[in-house]
């Protein structure tokens, strides 16, 4: 009884481990693709516009969408923008639900 006692805290531990190692990289990519002339969607031709990585230690960077406007100075794309941004706030409060989760199984199971 013990053994499965140890067995069923170590597939625990191991899977709160991969858990916490996943949420550690928070990678949000915003991607877009050309509607073709008839309507039709090559979702597999995506291409990537704006990705944003969010390290749980605060660490981050953002790739934005930029674009040459007719005088040859880059602008940044405020509507792609603007959708890249609400994805990563979506993701921002999924992570901190899901790790409130986690602390509060982790602390119910402690007493």
């Amino acid at each position: 009884m013990a053994s499965e006692w140890e067995t069923a805290l170590k597939n625990a531990a191991g899977k709160v481990a991969q858990y916490v190692n996943d949420v550690a990289t928070l990678t949000v990519e915003t991607r877009l693709v050309e509607i073709g002339a008839a309507g039709s969607v090559d979702f597999d031709k995506a291409a990537p516009a704006a990705r944003t990585i969010i390290k749980l230690d605060g660490d981050s960077e953002a790739a934005i969408p930029m674009r040459k406007n007719d005088a040859g100075v880059l602008e940044m794309d405020t509507v792609l923008f603007d959708l890249h941004q609400q994805n990563v706030n979506t993701a921002i409060e999924y992570r901190a639900r899901m790790l409130s989760a986690l602390l509060e199984a982790i602390r119910s199971t402690r007493g």
